[in-house]
């Protein structure tokens, strides 16, 4: 799935329908005053596609028209003040930080409080086997590092395996040329999509002491990452949309950091600001998703009908130019017909 869609979407079309898209960062959370209702559709989780949810939530909206009694769509962010009271009625949470804690929160609560939780990594064993996660869209991982700093422009997957188990812990062990200097790596917290995704893809299963743990994922504006021997895996989709299409602020913007090759290939199509096919091509493309409740998201009832609407195959999400521009806009690739909205049930 995840390849399919590199090789099926077009640069020339991406380049199109990103012409219609305006710049410009989506509004965090539910707008000020706005209170989601307890009928509307509401997200928690992860930080690299929080950001696209928002604009999903804003364009969607305005489709159903002014004064629709609809369930709208509302998406809270990964960080934040907490707790939150996500919808009329619902039961405060503490703020979910992650795909890991997003779907804890589909798990521990209702539909009355949390109705999907958005995910960049696959399910693991340890997900309810009760949810399905819906696939909407290809991102990719890569590293980012200080930009003239003492990391090179590529490593290889055998590099990083060794950075990130601590068996190189200085430049020079890669490449003789390089800083004497000790490498430092750097993980997102532990709830993080982006994390999980990225150990896996290079079979790293224990964390050892020469790592920092904890940043926020996908946010460059990190003192701690403002350091010439620093490195951190990196959503590549979000890279794109901080540095080219203007959809970062605050915190969220890539800083000092430029995001960097893995194995000689590069993440980024820098001339039409996408992801490049050779790496969407690579282990470290992924899918990324909304999970959902099974039995809610199959139901004919009013509330199953409205995440069709949105999430299903023939979805606002999956069908609409809007949404396809919206994806394109935060560097991701949309899936082709068929592939989006379809399911792998945890």
């Amino acid at each position: 799935m995840r390849k399919t869609a590199a090789k099926l979407l077009t640069v020339a079309a991406l380049a199109t329908s990103l012409v219609t898209v305006v710049s410009g960062a989506a509004v965090a959370d539910p707008a000020a005053g706005v209170t989601p209702a307890a009928q509307d559709i509401v997200g928690v989780g992860s930080d690299t596609t929080q950001a696209v949810l928002n604009q999903f939530s804003a364009d969607y909206n305005a489709s159903l028209g002014s004064g629709s009694t609809l369930p709208h769509l509302y998406s809270w962010d990964a960080t934040g003040g907490s707790p939150i009271t996500t919808k009329t009625g619902a039961t405060s949470i503490t703020r979910p930080n992650g795909s890991g804690a997003g779907i804890a929160a589909l798990n521990a609560n209702t539909s009355a409080t949390v109705d999907f939780a958005r995910s960049s990594r696959d399910p693991q064993s340890t997900d309810p086997n009760t949810f399905d996660f819906v696939a909407y869209a290809t991102d990719a991982v890569s590293w980012a590092a200080q930009n003239g700093g003492h990391a090179p422009a590529n490593l290889t997957t055998q590099n990083l395996k060794d950075i990130f188990n601590c068996n190189v812990t200085t430049w020079n062990q890669i490449d003789p040329s390089l800083s004497t200097n000790t490498i430092k790596p750097f993980l997102p917290q532990a709830n993080s999509g982006t994390r999980a995704f990225f150990l896996k893809t290079l079979g790293v299963t224990t964390i050892n002491s020469c790592v920092t743990q904890g940043v926020q994922e996908n946010q460059g504006s990190d003192a701690a990452l403002n350091d010439p021997d620093a490195l951190v895996p990196y959503s590549v989709a979000h890279y794109i949309g901080q540095v080219y299409y203007s959809r970062g602020s605050g915190n969220d913007v890539q800083g000092p950091l430029t995001i960097r090759s893995i194995d000689g290939v590069a993440p980024v199509d820098t001339t039409n600001k996408v992801i490049t096919d050779a790496f969407a091509g690579t282990n470290y493309a992924r899918s990324v998703y909304n999970v959902l409740r099974h039995a809610e998201f199959v139901a004919t009832d009013t509330h199953g009908t409205a995440l069709q609407a949105i999430f299903g195959t023939n979805g606002w999400i999956c069908t609409n130019s809007t949404a396809t521009a919206d994806l394109q806009s935060f560097g991701f690739l949309p899936l082709p017909a068929g592939a989006c909205g379809s399911t792998i049930h945890s």
